[in-house]
């Protein structure tokens, strides 16, 4: 067996959780040690826990305290403002490190395929969560929320994130750290219903308790459920009688839900199941949506999937948001599952076309799995990957690079690196902003505040 006498040199791409799972796993390692470049798109880490986790959800965003520890081990280094593809290519990194891990996520949404879906007026949820969240390419966009009635389309935690953050009133958002813009423009939206869609029923819904709990208690906005909408057809009693706890739990929720009388409040949040849209209307932008009524029915896996009827309907509306999960991008050079979103990979370790190991490169996280799970999904899913990674180095069997060194060649393309001084600069900058104002940050929302800010680090 060959054991590695130097530390294996190691770039991760991406800096969400998945990325820093797997840096800390490999920082501890002793057989082999490891040093980590993280290497980083935006000038900011933590991916989607900055960027994605609602901001009215701070103890989520408390994961980055573990993020921040890892970063303070030795042989540990954040390359900030680092594009692969752009900045250095994959072949690059392949000759510069002894091993390249992509954590880099799923950065984009799944479409819905069907008519209108490009109309001005609809969105990927996506690019909503990105631009209260503050991310820089995503301050210029406009959402046009004059109309009375939003629909969300999707039963996941995102479409009641988008949906909840719709309903919030000034006081809810004022001590968050979503963006002032995002902040005027939900406040003074003509907004009096938010419309969630899915497409299957309750007992199928994605959804957290704490998510749908969350629902029950907004200050400016009545949550509706109709009775009806909670009748379990014969698939969906089936699965419910062998279901989860959360499932369970979810289900009387929304029975309490149903039970609760209108307040009156300003807005309401509106779920409805078992529909989906077929078209968006409109001629010049978003003016409805038409859904079709679903049927449910066991496969022959006993999975409960939607079959559409001949009742629809068309609900008018203003603004649309699609929330029916994200999609891996392909980066040139490296093998990509189109279909799936993903990487193909044994257990974190990338396939090529004929179903090889490719050795030296592996994959963890949302383009490893496909978007699943919480955040904490990742530390098993980049801990499995480390393991076969260390497996392998352990077993001699990584390639031997040709070396050089990416500071050189980035320095060279005159591409201006964030390192992990950089990215503390922004956060004391951010937080000393929020501070002010009684808000755990207010965040700096372009690139040319964000890079000015860090210069000072």
């Amino acid at each position: 067996m060959s054991v590695p006498e130097k530390a294996l040199h190691v770039a991760v791409v991406g800096s969400g959780p998945a990325a820093f799972y797997a840096a800390g796993h490999l920082l501890a390692s002793e057989d082999p040690k490891a040093e980590v470049d993280l290497i980083e798109r935006l000038p900011t880490p933590w991916g989607l826990v900055r960027l994605g986790v609602a901001p009215d959800h701070p103890n989520i965003k408390a994961v980055s305290r573990a993020f921040e520890k890892i970063a303070a081990r030795p042989g540990f280094r954040f390359l900030g403002n680092v594009e692969v593809g752009r900045d250095v290519t994959h072949d690059e990194l392949m000759s510069t490190y002894d091993v390249v891990v992509y954590a880099n996520g799923a950065q984009t949404d799944r479409r819905l395929g069907i008519p209108g879906e490009d109309l001005p007026g609809s969105w990927a949820a996506t690019e909503l969560v990105a631009w209260y969240n503050g991310h820089p390419d995503f301050q210029d966009l406009s959402f046009d929320l004059s109309g009375e009635r939003a629909v969300v389309i999707g039963n996941g935690n995102v479409a009641l994130d988008v949906a909840r953050m719709l309903a919030l009133t000034r006081e809810e958002l004022a001590s968050t750290d979503t963006t002032d813009a995002a902040i005027e423009a939900i406040v003074g939206a003509g907004l009096t219903e938010i419309l969630v869609l899915g497409r299957r029923g309750p007992v199928q819904a994605a959804w957290t308790p704490t998510e749908l709990q969350e629902m029950g208690e907004l200050a400016g906005a009545d949550v509706l459920v109709e009775e009806t909408e909670l009748e379990l057809d014969p698939a969906s009693a089936a699965e419910f009688a062998d279901a989860s706890n959360i499932v369970q739990r979810n289900v009387e929720i929304l029975h309490g839900l149903v039970a609760r009388e209108r307040a009156g409040k300003a807005r309401a949040v509106r779920l409805r199941f078992r529909v989906s849209p077929v078209a968006i209307h409109g001629e010049d932008r978003v003016e409805g949506i038409e859904i079709v009524r679903n049927r449910l029915e066991s496969d022959d896996r006993g999975r409960v999937r939607a079959v559409p009827t001949d009742e629809r309907e068309v609900i008018p509306c203003g603004i649309v948001f699609r929330s029916v999960g994200y999609h891996g991008v392909a980066l040139p050079g490296v093998p990509f599952d189109e279909g799936a979103g993903t990487m193909p990979n044994d257990g974190g370790r990338v396939l090529s076309e004929n179903g090889e190991p490719i050795p030296g490169l592996y994959c963890a996280g949302w383009i490893k799995r496909g978007p699943t799970g919480v955040i904490g999904t990742n530390k098993k899913d980049a801990t499995e990957t480390v393991d076969r990674l260390l497996e392998d180095a352990r077993a001699g069997v990584l390639p031997e690079p040709v070396g050089g060194s990416i500071e050189a060649l980035l320095a060279e393309r005159g591409v201006e690196v964030v390192t992990s001084a950089g990215w503390e600069a922004i956060d004391a900058l951010e937080r000393a902003r929020g501070e002010e104002q009684g808000r755990p940050r207010v965040k700096l929302g372009t690139w040319d505040e964000l890079l000015a800010a860090s210069r000072s680090g």
